[in-house]
């Protein structure tokens, strides 16, 4: 039996279980009229995609067209707001911007983002930089046979355009530039293929089951990535929480199996523990030697809830005999108020073994006070063990740092699907009295930086 079709007949029969007494021969395809009947929003709350000023329904500043807002997502009978980065939530009430349009039977989104950033960071450790971070992301689907075909895709420059080396951003940690030497106080760049994944789900009412594989793709495992999260993607640079939360979103071999009942979604992934190496530019052979669990809540169209734990085998390539057990949790809020804005709460425990145990937390929020002005802010604070190497005493000690950033952007320039703007951050890190002479007491950092993006 062909593996493609022994799939094919493992998502029906765990879709027959889901439902008790129900057949595979009753699995509806996800159409989006469909959704449409079955949407659960209430009649005096907008639509997804919309708002509501003096009981008129509006389009959202640089918004598609409404009918895509209220379309079904990929994973299942639920608007297409509700996904963000892999098989993550997000609240249903968030945008999903992008160029939306529809061929046939498919219906396509492509969504793209870039920040050229002059980088100085402060203290001891200073430095200054020239980076661009930057994406491109696509994401098709269809109806197929009794259920909806899904194709998504994200690439990025980042290994021309960051470099090897990464860029300067102080406390933070994780990775390889040359397969020898770890990767202190600088962000690793993105691989070229940051996604290039399929998925299969079958819909009965407000219930799916579905199938997500990727080479790479990204594990029921944390957070929606933080380039996804209206809270932090204002922010030109990774959170210095990054390999707490969210470093998985780019995993060499990944399935996830998951169910959805209503606002709730359990799923389980076997994928490859190993980051990404140093050669961004290549597909690196998949393996599936990790697995993880997720159990995501939307309570409400504005709330985003999960849990998840994961068993990551070697995740560094320079501590191979270092295995990881992550568990993390976040709240994500996404609210109108006259304005839009979105505040996450995050937690990210690494238990290493062997090794210790470390946590980090992250608060951001965004809003937009008007229709071209985004204000950002992040908090962090983590446990680090990283920060320096050997024959230094403080080799391999713990360290709790945090980092504060704020900053705002203005789009001077918008047009249907195109919005261009500058904005400026200010970074003020925390570190203890042992750590003053190597980074000073209040080391403060900023960024200036172009903005550019598809909407």
């Amino acid at each position: 039996m062909s593996r493609d079709r022994w799939i094919w007949r493992m998502t029906l029969a765990l879709s027959t279980l889901a439902w008790p007494g129900t057949g595979a021969a009753r699995m509806q395809p996800m159409h989006a009229h469909q959704a449409a009947s079955r949407d659960t929003t209430k009649p005096s709350e907008p639509m997804p995609g919309m708002r509501m000023e003096e009981g008129k329904a509006h389009r959202r500043p640089g918004h598609g067209m409404e009918m895509h807002m209220a379309s079904s997502g990929m994973y299942g009978a639920y608007p297409m707001t509700r996904e963000a980065s892999g098989t993550s939530w997000q609240p249903d009430a968030a945008e999903h911007v992008g160029i939306h349009s529809t061929s046939g039977a498919w219906m396509s989104m492509l969504h793209g983002a870039a920040d050229v950033v002059f980088d100085h960071q402060g203290g001891p450790r200073d430095g200054d930089g020239v980076f661009s971070t930057n994406m491109l992301m696509g994401m098709a689907r269809r109806p197929l046979g009794p259920g909806t075909l899904g194709l998504r895709s994200m690439v990025s420059l980042e290994p021309a355009t960051v470099g090897e080396r990464g860029y300067r951003l102080l406390l933070q940690t994780g990775e390889t530039a040359d397969g020898r030497t770890p990767l202190i106080d600088r962000q690793h760049p993105h691989d070229l293929f940051m996604e290039l994944a399929g998925a299969y789900s079958l819909s009965s009412g407000s219930r799916s089951v579905f199938l997500y594989g990727g080479l790479p793709g990204e594990p029921a495992l944390g957070p929606p990535a933080y380039m996804h999260r209206f809270s932090g993607m204002s922010i030109p640079v990774a959170p210095i929480t990054h390999h707490w939360l969210d470093s998985t979103h780019i995993t060499y071999g990944v399935l996830t199996f998951g169910a959805v009942v209503d606002a709730i979604k359990v799923e389980a992934s076997a994928f490859r523990g190993r980051e990404p190496d140093q050669h961004r530019w290549d597909i690196e052979a998949p393996k599936l030697d990790s697995h993880s669990f997720r159990l995501s809540v939307n309570p409400t169209r504005h709330w985003a809830l999960q849990a998840s734990y994961g068993r990551l085998e070697s995740p560094e390539q320079l501590t191979p005999d270092v295995n990881q057990d992550r568990t993390t949790a976040s709240a994500i809020y996404d609210g109108w108020g006259g304005r839009r804005w979105e505040a996450t709460l995050a937690w990210g425990r690494d238990r290493n073994r062997p090794g210790h145990t470390l946590d980090g937390f992250v608060a951001e929020a965004a809003v937009e006070p008007s229709t071209r002005l985004t204000v950002f802010a992040r908090a962090e604070h983590v446990e680090k063990d990283e920060l320096f190497l050997a024959p230094d005493p403080r080799a391999g000690r713990v360290f709790s740092v945090g980092e504060g950033t704020a900053g705002a952007r203005y789009d001077f320039w918008r047009r249907e699907h195109l919005r261009t703007g500058i904005g400026a951050a200010l970074a003020l890190s925390q570190v203890p009295g042992e750590l003053h002479d190597v980074y000073g007491s209040t080391p403060v950092s900023a960024l200036v930086f172009a903005h550019a993006a598809l909407r």
